[in-house]
């Protein structure tokens, strides 16, 4: 009850936030239920109805082999979202463990790993998502995998830095002190505290996670046809610019909204992530 009326509160006092949670929650049914938004069917070819511009009958216009554009935005919601999350989220479980486990026991393995790590960060995020898909190959689990080795190291740093900063708090000398184990104190307390931080910074790479994800997309490193996918769109309508400029408009306006409601999530709670304590 008191988490509610809390949540109701901060959203009232933070328009940004709010607005950020509508966008991101519109995104969410997007990506889950599609079907309920059009009868289309994103991979139904008809080239008689090729390049037509949005209408009633196809409110975002058709592509060049007479695909419902809607459709398939609608549907490459679910794709496009679903890779930059899960990619994501393993990235931050695998990398942020691990920079718990270097940060908070140190030793020979953490310097081993964080030059490793410094090496990884040192190429551009872009650079290594073509490198590692060019080696993996398409497709959306291979995507999941690239993206997540991309940025798994980011999220190892920021963990690494989190536990050592907690690691040399009084409050884990006094729980030594009380004979609690070093697994317990970092399960219990290191862990606890440097979860905040993992999150915010999952919050800062969706927007540019989305990014890569689509230019690999549009480099055809990513999901293949016919299966819908954003960066793929755009890839189709690259050289249609200027005879069908819907191809590109309205994937492209789904990625900046996905992206700034993102943002606006994660700017407003910062201050309160950051907060100690």
């Amino acid at each position: 009850m008191r988490g509610g009326l809390a949540a109701r509160t901060l959203l009232r006092r933070q328009p940004a936030l709010l607005l950020g949670v509508v966008l991101a929650a519109l995104m969410l049914y997007v990506a889950a239920l599609p079907g309920t938004l059009t009868v289309h069917s994103p991979t139904a070819v008809d080239v008689n109805a090729a390049l037509q511009p949005p209408s009633v009958a196809h409110l975002f216009g058709t592509d060049d082999t007479g695909r419902d554009l809607y459709a398939r935005v609608l549907y490459g919601a679910r794709i496009t979202l679903g890779i930059v999350a899960g990619s994501l989220a393993l990235a931050a479980v695998a990398g942020g463990a691990l920079g718990l486990l270097a940060g908070f026991f140190g030793r020979v393995s953490d310097m081993a790993a964080s030059r490793l790590v410094d090496v990884a960060l040192s190429f551009p995020p872009i650079f290594l998502g073509v490198v590692i898909t060019g080696i993996l190959g398409p497709g959306v689990r291979n995507l999941v995998l690239a993206m997540a080795i991309v940025y798994a190291p980011v999220f190892f740093r920021i963990a690494r830095a989190g536990a050592i900063a907690e690691g040399a708090r009084t409050y884990i000398e006094a729980a030594r002190a009380l004979g609690l184990g070093e697994w317990t104190i970092l399960r219990r307390h290191v862990a606890r505290n440097v979860w905040p931080l993992i999150f915010l910074q999952y919050m800062i790479l969706f927007p540019l996670a989305l990014q890569i994800e689509a230019a690999l997309g549009f480099l055809g490193l990513g999901v293949q046809p016919p299966t819908p996918d954003w960066g793929s769109i755009l890839a189709q309508a690259k050289d249609l610019l200027l005879t069908a400029p819907w191809m590109s408009i309205f994937p492209g306006a789904f990625i900046l909204i996905a992206a700034a409601a993102v943002i606006l999530i994660g700017r407003s709670l910062q201050p309160i992530l950051d907060a100690p304590g």
